[in-house]
């Protein structure tokens, strides 16, 4: 499938490994890949965020994804769910950091003599990647850019594409700064 990626979309996927040994974490996922697209300063993915505001925002993007990491994971809106059946999640994090330390749910293992060989992909990262892949296609596009991925993960239910969505970055937004409907295209 990686024959298929752009050099701007392979750098993507470098970079989203790079995140996950960063944080010591077993397998890359979709918040990584959305990270890894933030650092980039070059490519179509790039312009799209610049062009929607988020570039400014990156550490605001940053720190939202840290939050829900801080929440095993939880979107804003799981955590909304289970406040609806009672459970606070903020008390559940801040009881179990007390015992275990900051950042105990985020299920980074830092001090656990983590291997640092190959990582794999999470259910999380191959969902985007192959909706990178199907996006391209039904697009009719011959390669898979880091746009792609984007736009992928803006349609992935998750903290990665809440987090954009609140930031303004829609699936929509990105198609029309992309390929038009808007002042601002990508050149191709």
């Amino acid at each position: 499938m990686f024959e298929r990626f752009t050099k701007d979309a392979r750098a993507v996927v470098m970079g989203a490994v790079e995140h996950a040994e960063g944080a010591g974490t077993g397998s890359v996922d979709a918040e990584h890949l959305l990270l890894a697209l933030l650092d980039r300063e070059a490519g179509r993915a790039s312009f799209a965020l610049a062009a929607l505001g988020l570039a400014e925002r990156g550490d605001a993007v940053r720190e939202a994804l840290g939050e829900a990491r801080r929440r095993a994971g939880l979107s804003q809106a799981d955590a909304e769910a289970l406040a609806g059946l009672g459970i606070d999640v903020s008390e559940i994090v801040a009881r179990v950091e007390e015992v275990h330390g900051v950042g105990a749910m985020s299920g980074d293992r830092k001090d656990k003599g983590w291997w640092s060989g190959r990582r794999s992909f999470g259910r999380g990262a191959k969902e985007i990647l192959e909706k990178a892949l199907r996006i391209a296609v039904a697009r009719r596009d011959r390669h898979v850019g880091d746009e792609h991925i984007l736009l992928a993960l803006t349609i992935r239910p998750g903290v990665p594409g809440e987090v954009l969505a609140d930031h303004g970055v829609t699936y929509e937004s990105v198609m029309r700064v992309l390929y038009g409907g808007g002042e601002a295209k990508a050149a191709g």
